[in-house]
């Protein structure tokens, strides 16, 4: 038996974030990031709606990029003092994730982080709160999600948390809020959603419920991401619900190792997640190839790429995708990121040791090792081939 979750009821359209005049309860608490929401206003718009609603309102503010334990803990306590009946969250993914996670030690004081992370093991939610997330960039979709990424800067290891019980009860897709994304987190973003379509469309509970779901983002990717970072309002938007359909593809089917070494670098160079990703992602394409080539030819037909043969059909999807990174400014190896070879070198144990131990490891199509994902890691870092 398998299973696919979604949020309770998905709102989208321009405007749908006055849904939040809709909510009944009586504290909300909303969860937001460094300011660009305050900036454009709808933080006060969200805050606005939710007292039309008759709910009295308290923020945490100034979630960091790539959010701490301490930042997680800090705010549950701001929860455990306040006792909402409602946890929004507005903005990027780390304000959404970070929400995510607090919730979880709002209701459950004594659970442990370690704990936490531990894959599909928390225990029943909505025990005190239920959960809104109003994403403003395109990428993560974590307002859709059964995930949440926590980074432990202490150990230098991003966590995901893993468990349908952190699926939100409501997503407010509204576009007029990624019209504010800058060039670079546009790319940052689309890349991300790219590798979150892709990865579930060959991960190991792909279903029939998740592949459509997965190729209809993937094209919508081709057709969007561009116009989108080149300025094009009806892109931007389009783009908006493209990474939400990854989303709900790849919070049933999983992802992959793409993601396992985005999370293990990113804790360790602070490569933003949606870059790392898009470096790593043609890749992994290669060496998942072997398992999955059949899988990677199906996409690449879909796009219209041209190739006679599957090995063909998968050089295509390899170059569509370092195509898209080269039009979108973004790097093809971690050296020309900027990372040294003595960096690398003193860290790349470590880094694939934690990747291969990554909650999204397990659905990878092709098994890797410790060994294997150095290899790896070091072929990403030069820009060899992946021969093995």
């Amino acid at each position: 038996m398998s299973r696919f979750t979604l949020p309770r009821d998905i709102y989208f359209g321009d405007g749908s974030l006055e849904t939040l005049k809709t909510l009944k309860g009586k504290k909300a608490i909303v969860v937001v990031g460094g300011g660009s929401m305050k900036r454009f206003g709808f933080l006060d718009k969200a805050c606005g709606y939710l007292k039309e609603a008759g709910l009295e309102v308290k923020l945490i503010e100034g979630v960091e990029p790539d959010p701490s334990v301490e930042t997680v803990m800090n705010g549950a306590a701001v929860m455990r003092e306040f006792q909402p009946d409602w946890i929004v969250s507005i903005g990027g993914g780390s304000p959404i994730d970070a929400a995510k996670a607090m919730w979880i030690f709002y209701e459950y004081p004594d659970f442990t982080f370690q704990q936490a992370v531990v894959p599909f093991g928390l225990p029943e939610l909505r025990q005190k709160a239920k959960f809104a997330a109003i994403p403003s960039t395109s990428g993560t979709a974590t307002e859709v999600t059964s995930f949440s990424v926590i980074t432990d800067y202490k150990k230098k290891i991003k966590y995901p948390i893993a468990d349908f019980n952190i699926t939100p009860d409501i997503a407010i897709v509204d576009p007029e809020l990624a019209q504010t994304m800058p060039p670079k987190l546009t790319a940052h973003t689309g890349m991300d959603a790219l590798t979150h379509a892709i990865e579930a469309y060959v991960a190991g509970l792909r279903s029939a419920f998740s592949d459509p779901l997965a190729m209809e983002a993937i094209v919508m990717v081709k057709q969007y991401l561009l116009k989108s970072y080149n300025g094009d309002k009806e892109a931007r938007s389009q783009m908006h619900y493209a990474q939400c359909l990854a989303g709900m593809a790849f919070s049933n089917a999983l992802l992959g190792i793409t993601h396992s070494m985005a999370h293990k670098t990113g804790a360790v160079f602070h490569i933003p997640h949606g870059c790392a990703n898009a470096i790593f992602l043609p890749y992994v394409i290669q060496y998942n190839s072997k398992s999955c080539g059949d899988r990677y030819a199906a996409i690449s037909k879909r796009l219209g790429l041209t190739g006679e043969t599957e090995e063909e059909l998968v050089d295509a999807l390899i170059n569509f995708v370092r195509g898209l990174n080269k039009k979108l400014s973004i790097p093809s190896t971690m050296k020309d990121y900027g990372i040294t070879e003595e960096d690398f070198n003193a860290n790349v144990e470590y880094i694939a040791h934690n990747a291969v131990l990554d909650a999204c490891t397990g659905a990878n199509p092709r098994p890797i090792d410790d060994k294997t994902m150095e290899k790896l890691l070091t072929c990403i870092f030069y820009g060899n081939d992946v021969l093995f």
